[in-house]
């Protein structure tokens, strides 16, 4: 759900909430600002109409969906008004012991540098009014562990609306071995953070599969597509298992490298077997899987593939990449 129609359904439903007599749609329409600007006439004054009423209608509907319980009754200048008792949409009373509220309130202290984190905090507030003891400190009651996601990339709030809403994308990525960004039409399932990095994984429409990106190498906006889902979303989504194995992390091959001497320290820690060739040189021989060549490139000059061949073609195109780039 996009931010601006967020905000715009918590409007009407606090306007619903807290009046004490049925509100029309032209009492609702002048006090919240989303519906003043959509009011505006811009082809006519029924065009502005039109435009509110289809806007209160959806919004009415989806606060409905959303369980909100929503009375229209007839007002006393004879129009039709709306209005959400408080006693018809109060909430249970919620009790939570020590290890629950703990819990539920370290949760909401984890986000950090998102727009998120303010939604956190104010679900912390709403925990200790429901009972998380004021003297249950979430960090203690969990070993003093400070949990931290650091969100920096724009693509990750949008995505991650998208995923929660079914909803198909669209936006351009970056590969690791491209110069330009290339539009990608993507079905997205689910986003995980490993090793400080954020990735989605997704139905890729372009090349029919599933795919798994990296949110630092999304260039420009997220948008939305209004068409629904093509393919069913598995059950389990395996990003980390996907993200590790194309970074090598699962090897099922092994290369022959020669690694300049004092150089590479995390190759040699990968390497089953090492041997001096003189001149400056020494031959490595390392395990690996998808995603070798993009690794040896960052190590420049100091590194030449000797075999497989398919490896060594692959790190020479990404150094023409690097080069035209």
């Amino acid at each position: 759900m996009a931010i601006a129609k967020a905000e715009r359904l918590m409007n009407l439903a606090l306007c619903l909430l807290g009046t004490r007599r049925p509100l029309s749609k032209r009492e609702l329409r002048d006090s919240i600002e989303a519906y003043v600007e959509a009011a505006r006439p811009e082809s006519g004054a029924a065009g502005s109409d039109d435009s509110f009423n289809r806007m209160f209608e959806r919004d009415k509907d989806d606060l409905r969906e959303l369980g909100l319980v929503i009375e229209t009754v007839e007002n006393i200048e004879g129009e039709v008004g709306y209005l959400a008792r408080r006693d018809s949409n109060r909430l249970p009373p919620i009790t939570l012991d020590a290890e629950e509220a703990a819990a539920l309130g370290l949760a909401a202290k984890v986000w950090q540098q998102a727009r998120l984190a303010g939604a956190a905090s104010g679900a912390l507030q709403k925990l200790r009014a429901a009972g998380l003891p004021e003297d249950v400190d979430p960090y203690e009651a969990h070993g003093a562990l400070e949990p931290r996601i650091p969100v920096h990339e724009a693509a990750f709030e949008p995505l991650m609306l998208a995923c929660r809403d079914r909803r198909p994308v669209v936006f351009e990525y970056r590969k690791a071995s491209a110069v330009h960004p290339e539009p990608r039409h993507v079905e997205p399932w689910a986003l995980e953070c490993w090793r400080g990095h954020w990735y989605l994984a997704g139905f890729d429409r372009d090349r029919g599969a599933e795919r798994v990106f990296r949110l630092s190498r999304i260039t420009g906006r997220v948008r939305s597509r209004g068409t629904g889902f093509s393919v069913p979303v598995p059950d389990v989504v395996t990003v980390r298992e996907t993200v590790a194995s194309w970074a090598g992390e699962i090897a099922d091959r092994s290369a022959l490298i020669r690694l300049r001497s004092g150089a590479g320290y995390p190759l040699r820690a990968k390497a089953t077997g090492v041997r001096e060739l003189g001149d400056g040189w020494d031959e490595l021989e390392i395990p690996y899987g998808h995603g070798l060549d993009a690794w040896l490139v960052e190590f420049g000059p100091d590194v030449v593939v000797v075999e497989p061949a398919e490896l060594r073609a692959d790190v020479v195109d990404r150094l023409r990449a690097v080069a035209k780039g």
